[in-house]
C-alpha cells in the first residue's frame, strides 16, 4: 500500500525511471543512434510491416543426375517505388553449394559474372554503382549465407540475378534428398558492440560476431513478392520406388528415367524449406557408385561406398550416459519449441536401466535439470519429463555456456557418453563454437538435431563433424517420431570406425575428408579426390574399418566411373571447407587465404575470400539523379514469432548491467522518499 502511495504522488519520478530503464534498450539495439542506423527503424517498424521498394520473387531450377545437383537460382529484383535503387539481399543456401556462376539479366541480355578476390570484386562493384551502371555482386557471408547486391535499378524497372551452384546429394538409410533453404532464423549475436558497422542489418558488429550487421537482414511476416517457383529434374540412375516433397504439395511425372517435379499451384511463399527426397527400388539399392570430371588432365572422384547393415547388428548393450542440450532462445518460438519438446520426450523414452542422463536448457541462460548425469531410474526420467512438459521459448541464444557445461562435466565409466543438441542453429558465433566443440569433446559423440522451419544447416553439419557424431533435421511436427526413432538406431550402432581410404600405389591423391568420421547405421563413405595423373586400367581403390562383426572392407573399380560435370567444383568446396577447419585450428591464416584464393579462382568458385562480380558497361542512371539503398528483407520462417525473437536484446551486452543499474537507482530514489520527511525535502530543496 505504502508503494502504490508513493508511486501515486511521485508521477515525475516514474517518467525518469522509464527514461533510465529505456535507454539502455535504444542503445544496444541500434549500436548507433536510430537516425543514424537503418537497425532502428526496422524494429520500431516491424509490427506495421517493412516497407521498401524494391520486390524480389524466385525461381529454382534443379537439375539431378546421380549424386551431383545443379541448381539455378533466379532473383528477381523489381523497383516498385519511384528513385533509382540498390536492392541488398541475404539469403541462405546449401552449406555445401559449390557457387560457380551468375548472370545480370537487363532486359533481353545479359552478363557473366566473373570470380574475383573479394576486396576487388567489391572495388569494381562499388566503381560501377557510383558511375551509374547496372552491376551485380555475389560474396559469400558464412558456408550457407550468401548476399547478392544490385545497383542502380531504374523506376519500374525490374532486373534479375541468375546464380548457379553445384551441390552433391544427402544418402542416409536408403534415401536421397536434396534441401533447398528459402529463408533464415533470424541469428542470435553474443559479444560487445563495436562503435563502427559493415553492414545494414538490424545488429551492430560485435567482438564475437564482427560481421553481424552483415548477417542479420530485417525479417517481415508478410510480403507482396518473396513468392518461389520450384522445378526438379531427377535422373537418379535407376528405378525409384519413391519420390517426393516433404514440406511442399508437388506433382511428379516421369519420362524416359527421369522423374520431373513441380510444385503444385504456379507459387509458394518463402517461409519454409523444400526437401525432395526419393529411393531407390530395394533390390536395386546402391553398395557403390563413381563419378569423374577431368580438369586440367587432372581427374577428380565423387566416390560413395554403403556399408552393410548386417556390421551393425549385436546383441550386446553398453551403457550409455545421455546428455540432452534443448535450446529455449525466442527463436525456438511455436512450432519449434513443440517439436523440440516431443523429440525430447521420445529421447527420453529411449533410456534403459544402467543408463545415465541429463537435461541442460539454455537460453540466455543455461539450466541443467540435475548438477550431473544420475542414473536413469522411473524416479528421474518423471523429474525429466516434468522439466520438459514445463519448458517455454524466450530470451537469448547463449550456446557456448551450455556446451561448455556439458563437455566438462566429468564422464561417468564404463558409460559410452553421447550428447545430443536440439536447436535451430541461429547463432552468428558458430566457428568459435565448434571450436569448443573439437577441443573438449574428449571421448564423447555430438549429435545434433536441427529444428524448425529454417534451421542453420551448416551449423547442424559442421557441429556434428566436429563431435564426430551425425545430424538430423526436423521440419514439421509429424516428423519428429521417424527421424528420432532413425537418430536413436543409429546411436545404439556405431557401424564402422577407424576408416581408411588406399588409393592404388603411384598416385597422388588430394582427398577429403582428410579423416573419414566413424559411420552409423544406414550412412555412406563419401569422398571427393583429386589424382595427380589418371588411373590404370584395373586399378581399384579399397575402403575398410572396424566394424562389430570384424573387419570391413570394400574394393571400387574405377573402371566403372561415370563422367558428371560439376565434380571438380565440388572437390573445391571440399578443399576449401577443409583449409577454413585448418585455420580455425591454428595454422597461418596468410597461407591459408592464399591457398583458398588460389583454389576458388581456378574452379571459378565464391567462397570466404573470392566473390563474383558483373557490371554493364553502359551507364544507366543519369549523374544527377540519386541513388537509395535499400535492405531486402527475408519473409520470416513458417511457424515462428518475430515479437518472441526481436521481443529481446539481440546481443548479449552490457544490457542486463545497465538495467540493473537503473533498478537500483530507482530502489535507492523511493527508498531515499521512504526514509526523508516531505519537509525536509521541500527545505533542502529551497536551499539548493
Amino acid at each position: 500500500m505504502r508503494f502504490g502511495m508513493l508511486l501515486g504522488r511521485l508521477g515525475g519520478l516514474r517518467v525518469i525511471a522509464v527514461l533510465v530503464l529505456a535507454a539502455p534498450v535504444a542503445t544496444i539495439a541500434n549500436g548507433m543512434s536510430p537516425d543514424e542506423v537503418q537497425a532502428g527503424n526496422l524494429l520500431l517498424r516491424m509490427e506495421q510491416g517493412y516497407a521498401t521498394a524494391t520486390l524480389l520473387d524466385t525461381d529454382v531450377n534443379i537439375a539431378v543426375n546421380g549424386l551431383v545437383a545443379r541448381v539455378s537460382v533466379m532473383q528477381e529484383f523489381k523497383n516498385d517505388g519511384p528513385e533509382w535503387v540498390e536492392g541488398i539481399y541475404v539469403f541462405p543456401l546449401p552449406d555445401r553449394a559449390a557457387v560457380d556462376h551468375m548472370r545480370l539479366y537487363i532486359g533481353d541480355r545479359f552478363i557473366e559474372g566473373e570470380i574475383r578476390e573479394k576486396e576487388k570484386a567489391r572495388k569494381e562493384y562499388e566503381q560501377a554503382k557510383q558511375a551509374g551502371k547496372k552491376t551485380s555482386l555475389v560474396e559469400q557471408q558464412r558456408a550457407n549465407l550468401f548476399t547478392t547486391s544490385v545497383a542502380n535499378i531504374a523506376p519500374g524497372e525490374t532486373i534479375v540475378v541468375e546464380i548457379e551452384y553445384l551441390e552433391d546429394i544427402r544418402y542416409d538409410d536408403g534415401t536421397f534428398s536434396l534441401r533447398f533453404p528459402m529463408t533464415l532464423t533470424p541469428r542470435y549475436i553474443p559479444g560487445q558492440a563495436l562503435p563502427d558497422r559493415k553492414g545494414n542489418g538490424w545488429s551492430p558488429d560485435t567482438t564475437l560476431v564482427d560481421d553481424a550487421s552483415v548477417i542479420t537482414p530485417p525479417m517481415v511476416s508478410a510480403s507482396r513478392g518473396h513468392k518461389v517457383s520450384v522445378r526438379a529434374s531427377v535422373n537418379a540412375g535407376m528405378p525409384l520406388e519413391i519420390i517426393a516433397s516433404r514440406y511442399h504439395p508437388v506433382n511428379v511425372s516421369e519420362a524416359g528415367g527421369r522423374y520431373l517435379v513441380n510444385l503444385t499451384g504456379s507459387r509458394s511463399p518463402m517461409d519454409h524449406d523444400f526437401e525432395l527426397v526419393w529411393r531407390p527400388v530395394p533390390a536395386k539399392a546402391p553398395r557403390a557408385m563413381v563419378f569423374t570430371e577431368t580438369i586440367g588432365g587432372q581427374p577428380h572422384y565423387l566416390l560413395m561406398v554403403v556399408p552393410p547393415e548386417s556390421a551393425a547388428e549385436t546383441d550386446g548393450h553398453m551403457p550409455r550416459e545421455m546428455i540432452f542440450i534443448v535450446d529455449t532462445s525466442g527463436s525456438m518460438h511455436g512450432v519449434s519449441i513443440e517439436q523440440a519438446k516431443q523429440a525430447l520426450r521420445r529421447a527420453l523414452d529411449t533410456l534403459r536401466p544402467g543408463d545415465r542422463f541429463n537435461v541442460v536448457e539454455f537460453n540466455s541462460h543455461t539450466n541443467p535439470l540435475f548438477p550431473a548425469s544420475v542414473a536413469a531410474t522411473p524416479s528421474n526420467l518423471a523429474n525429466a519429463q516434468n522439466f520438459v512438459k514445463q519448458l517455454n521459448a524466450n530470451g537469448g541464444t547463449e550456446m557456448y555456456p551450455a556446451l561448455q557445461f556439458s563437455l566438462r562435466t566429468p564422464a561417468q565409466d564404463g558409460h559410452l557418453r553421447q550428447i545430443i543438441f536440439i536447436t535451430d542453429g541461429a547463432v552468428g558465433n558458430e566457428e568459435g563454437l565448434f571450436q569448443l566443440i573439437e577441443q573438449q569433446l574428449d571421448g564423447a559423440r555430438l549429435f545434433t538435431v536441427g529444428i524448425g522451419s529454417a534451421p542453420n544447416g551448416w551449423f547442424m553439419r559442421k557441429a556434428a563433424e566436429a563431435g564426430r557424431g551425425t545430424f538430423t533435421i526436423i521440419s514439421a511436427l509429424h516428423e519428429v517420431g521417424e527421424k528420432m526413432e532413425r537418430l536413436f538406431r543409429k546411436l545404439e550402432h556405431p557401424q564402422v570406425t577407424n576408416i581408411d581410404i588406399q588409393w592404388p600405389s603411384g598416385t597422388i591423391i588430394d582427398g577429403y575428408p582428410a579423416m573419414v568420421p566413424d559411420l552409423y547405421l544406414g550412412e555412406p563413405v563419401t569422398v571427393k579426390a583429386r589424382a595427380a595423373t589418371a588411373f590404370r586400367p584395373g586399378d581399384t581403390v579399397r575402403i575398410m574399418g572396424d566394424s562389430v562383426g570384424g573387419t570391413w572392407f570394400s574394393d571400387i573399380s574405377l573402371d566403372d566411373e561415370q563422367q558428371s560435370p560439376g565434380i571438380a567444383a565440388l572437390w573445391a568446396r571440399a578443399r576449401i571447407a577443409n583449409l577454413l577447419d585448418k585455420q580455425r585450428r591454428g595454422a597461418n591464416a596468410d597461407e591459408i587465404r592464399t591457398a583458398v584464393v588460389q583454389t576458388a579462382l581456378t574452379h571459378h568458385v565464391v567462397s570466404k575470400y573470392t566473390s563474383l562480380v558483373a557490371v554493364d558497361k553502359t551507364p544507366a542512371r543519369p549523374a544527377g539523379d540519386p541513388l537509395s539503398s535499400e535492405q531486402v528483407p527475408n519473409l520470416m520462417a513458417y511457424g515462428q514469432s518475430s515479437t518472441a525473437i526481436f521481443g529481446f536484446p539481440a546481443t548479449a551486452t552490457d544490457a542486463p548491467a545497465l538495467r540493473l543499474t537503473g533498478l537500483l537507482l530507482i530502489a535507492a530514489a523511493l527508498l531515499f522518499l521512504m526514509l526523508v520527511p516531505a519537509g525536509g525535502r521541500r527545505r533542502r530543496g529551497l536551499a539548493a
